[in-house]
Formats: structure tokens, sequence, C-alpha cells
């Protein structure tokens, strides 16, 4: 078999504690007081298909309500609780142990109300950057 660009990539390991925190997430973009860690994604390891990051979000802290057009978005719960965003800005319980996913296209956010940190693991399908997962924020989406 001839080699391509698949099979002459080696695997990839890394840990939270190499990976840097990501930098320059605005709040007008609705990124509101997270620590975003993206562990996988096309600058480390060239994945274009495949994003995995992890997120703690403080109290108070949030991500408003957003959508990608061009992938998909799991997030399991690690530690704490929250509300989680539905389609239309329902506010619905999500604690330690949930497992969340959100097709394409569909709105989806998550906001830490409790008074304890809450620990996101979570992953996009479809796309290894944020520039390439189509991401839109609502304008002014965020509840206080």
């Amino acid at each position: 078999m001839k080699p391509d660009q698949y099979t002459t990539l080696k695997p990839y390991k890394t840990s939270l504690n190499e990976t840097p925190k990501v930098g320059g997430l605005k709040e007008k973009d609705g990124w509101v007081n997270m620590q975003v860690q993206f562990l996988i994604n096309q600058k480390t390891c060239n994945s274009d298909k495949l994003l995995v990051g992890w997120t703690v979000l403080p109290p108070g802290a949030q991500h408003d309500q957003h959508r990608h057009f061009n992938c998909e978005e799991f997030w399991i719960v690690i530690e704490g609780s929250g509300v989680m965003y539905g389609e239309n800005g329902e506010e619905i319980p999500s604690s330690k142990g949930d497992v969340v996913f959100t097709p394409r296209g569909h709105w989806h956010g998550f906001k830490n109300n409790s008074t304890e940190d809450v620990v996101l693991a979570w992953g996009w399908s479809g796309a290894g950057s944020l520039e390439a997962a189509g991401y839109e924020s609502i304008e002014g989406g965020r509840t206080h």
C-alpha cells in the first residue's frame, strides 16, 4: 500500500497540563468567563474532522446560545451542575454524568448557575477548528 496523508501521521498524545488555554475568546461572541482548552484539533495534530476540548466554567460563567453549521457537538458533564440551553432558550438542568449531543445547526449553550466550578469534556465531529465549525452566536443571547 502506498503511503498517504493518513498513514504517514502518527498517534498524538497530550494532557490537560500540557495544553494551553485558548486565548482570544470574546464575551461578545458568547464566551463568558470560560477556561477553554483545545486538546485535539487541526493546529495541534492535523485533525480536520475532530476537535476535543475541555472547559471549566466558574460560577456565573456561560457559553451563550450558539450553533455550528459544519459540525455536531457532544459534551459530558465531568463535575458540577448548571443548565443547558434548549432550542428556544429553554433552560434544562444538567449535572455530573450527563451526556449531551447537539446536531449541526441547532442552538445550544451552557450556563453555570451553581456556586461550584463546572467541568465539561466536549468535542466536535466534522470540524477541527473554530473557523471550520461555522460558529454563530446569538447576539445578546445571554440570560441573567
